[in-house]
């Protein structure tokens, strides 16, 4: 079973930068797509970005597309996301999520999630 724990959120002004991190334990990451979604105050939890096992796929929501880049490296068990110009519509409780078994972009399709990260932008 794989333990999921995301990292690098925090408060910061619109037009800045935040990385976040999602490590994994106890189970090896390979061959497994993975997923960052997020949850605002008051919404359902929406999908952010996706990559496939390989690394060589990924996909994205329309608002974030040229200002979020999702990646991930096998051998360290990670995977990240860097956000360029949040804005406050972006802040929101970052989920990081594996174990996919349906749709790419449906949260119900994972079956392995992390704790969340809250990320919050100012304006």
């Amino acid at each position: 079973q794989v333990r999921l724990l995301e990292s690098g959120g925090g408060l910061v002004q619109a037009g800045g930068s935040l990385r976040l991190s999602c490590a994994a334990s106890g189970r090896t990451l390979s061959f497994f797509d993975m997923g960052w979604f997020r949850q605002a105050p008051g919404k359902e939890r929406e999908f952010v970005a996706a990559i496939d096992w390989t690394a060589n796929r990924t996909m994205y929501t329309d608002s974030v597309k040229g200002r979020f880049t999702i990646s991930r490296d096998n051998a360290k068990k990670t995977m990240y996301l860097q956000m360029d110009s949040l804005g406050p519509e972006d802040t929101a409780i970052y989920f990081c999520a594996t174990d996919r078994r349906g749709p790419l972009k449906n949260p119900g399709g994972y079956a392995s999630w992390g704790p969340g990260t809250q990320v919050t932008v100012s304006s």
